[in-house]
């Protein structure tokens, strides 16, 4: 609502808020302040909750043409069917049978429907559940023998099973929550979990999996797009070398695709993103041809490949982007035509998507839309400068410069089949670690960095495969002879197979 215009001067608002201090203000005064924060609060920049186009130049969205129907508002509920962790408990009807006289018409015969009432309930239980088994003991009062009832079948003789290493992981490296917050929320539900015997379960079970983690690292080397970047963490205690002159320490996500396929790694260390994944391609069949990366411009993304080896860089689009978005408060215009323009070529990508086109295809389809679109847009980059429409210091000339110096990069859709347009896909892996930091605020050794690399890195890959993690770590530990056999045949897109009943390893 808009409110009226009122005029206020300082010496007034000052006598305002002294009385106000004593007595309650009247009616008038009450409207003159509200009137001056609400005055204020408007000339505050209003944060930006997206970078869109539409958001971040303050323009509406387009309506929708008159043609098309408004899309139908749902009630906003999961259907039974998104409950795929859940119990099914099948109910028959307690009077009916299929091919029994209809109760209603008394002419017909009834039969079952193709699908079922539904019923979701869901109830609420902790994390983590204990079961206390009281044995009888019975003591002969002569002889003083003392006889046990036997452990009941099935308890297994180790105190913490492998569902509960793998439900700590999931929420510590999964979910972000410390062990001190795991085992204050136990200890309340009357579970007792000490932070450190937490760290012990799980580091158990990071040893008994391990190989799972070093197969991921295999198959992701033969991948045909590598994404990697990196994002900044903190490790207490790390011996460093005396020639080492490092002080940061790193969390690097390396994101592999193949032929669908999508493997997520998680380096935690000194290195940085290329070192990282210069350490990755060293597993890498040398029959293969050469691998695409995608990165931001940084240097210290690029690996600094032996000799003999070669990679192709494209550079992530979406970086260049963002340093118009930066700066449209102030160059609005210039930065509109830059934004506008590679949404065209954002909705052209979307569209080779929906047409589910093969990377040869989809290199054509943009050679043939986006290539027209980005080569006029190289022009007026060059022509701001040319025609000296922009200061190369300013923060518009130095995000036209980026554009200029990396375009080579940036346009490598445009000449290698299937090179991605950004780094998105790393850079919502690597939120992981970040969530990691937010929470717990570091390692204590580097030892327990690797234990999240690879908890993380095997977590975050079932997700990525649309796999359950929490089954997933679960079944790799029960399995543990199997996997060391054969890891490749326990990965998160083909383990159930393996646990299937009748399957002989």
């Amino acid at each position: 609502m808009k409110r009226p215009r009122m005029d206020v001067n300082l010496e007034e608002l000052d006598q305002i808020i002294e009385r106000g201090t004593h007595a309650p203000l009247s009616e008038s005064e009450s409207e003159k302040l509200k009137s001056v924060l609400h005055a204020l609060a408007g000339m505050l920049p209003q944060p930006r909750t997206t970078e869109k186009t539409k958001n971040v130049l303050g323009q509406s969205a387009a309506p929708a043409p008159e043609n098309e129907p408004e899309p139908v508002k749902g009630h906003g509920r999961n259907g039974a069917s998104s409950y795929t962790g859940a119990q099914k408990v099948g109910v028959p009807h307690p009077q009916l049978q299929a091919g029994d006289p209809c109760p209603g018409c008394e002419k017909g015969k009834v039969y079952p429907q193709k699908e079922p009432r539904t019923l979701v309930r869901i109830v609420g239980q902790a994390p983590l559940a204990a079961t206390v088994y009281e044995l009888d003991r019975l003591r002969c009062n002569l002889c003083g023998e003392v006889f046990t009832a036997p452990e009941p079948e099935g308890i297994g003789p180790e105190k913490y099973d492998e569902t509960t290493a793998a439900m700590i992981a999931l929420l510590k490296y999964g979910s972000g929550m410390p062990f001190y917050r795991l085992e204050k929320l136990e200890q309340v539900l009357g579970i007792p979990l000490p932070a450190s015997t937490q760290w012990e379960i799980v580091e158990e079970a990071a040893e008994v999996i391990q190989t799972a983690r070093d197969e991921l690292i295999r198959q992701a080397a033969q991948g045909e797009v590598l994404h990697n970047d990196d994002t900044g963490m903190r490790v207490l205690r790390m011996a460093r070398e005396p020639s080492d002159d490092r002080t940061g320490v790193f969390t690097s996500g390396i994101v592999s695709t193949q032929q669908g396929r999508r493997i997520a790694l998680y380096f935690t260390g000194r290195q940085h993103a290329g070192e990282n994944l210069r350490d990755v391609l060293q597993h890498r069949a040398a029959n293969l041809a050469r691998p695409l990366q995608m990165c931001d411009a940084l240097s210290r993304n690029t690996p600094k490949l032996s000799d003999g080896a070669e990679i192709l860089l494209a550079n992530c689009l979406a970086h260049g982007r963002r340093q118009f978005v930066d700066v449209a408060a102030n160059f609005p215009e210039p930065c509109r035509y830059v934004l506008e323009t590679l949404g065209d070529v954002y909705k052209y990508d979307a569209e080779a998507r929906e047409r589910h086109l093969s990377a040869a295809e989809r290199l054509q389809f943009h050679q043939q839309h986006s290539g027209p679109v980005m080569e006029q847009l190289h022009q007026w980059l060059e022509a701001q400068f040319a025609l000296k429409q922009v200061e190369p210091n300013s923060s518009l000339g130095k995000a036209i410069t980026y554009l200029l110096r990396h375009w080579k990069g940036l346009t490598a859709f445009l000449r290698e089949a299937g090179a991605p347009l950004d780094n998105n896909i790393c850079e919502r892996s690597l939120k992981r670690a970040v969530l990691h930091r937010k929470n717990a605020l570091f390692y204590r050794t580097l030892h327990g960095a690797e234990a999240g690399d690879l908890f993380m890195s095997l977590i975050h890959t079932c997700e990525l495969s649309g796999a359950n993690p929490f089954d997933y770590l679960t079944q790799l530990q029960r399995h543990a002879s199997e996997l060391a056999d054969n890891p490749s045949a326990w990965m998160p897109w083909n383990y159930l197979e393996q646990t299937q009943p009748g399957h002989i390893h």
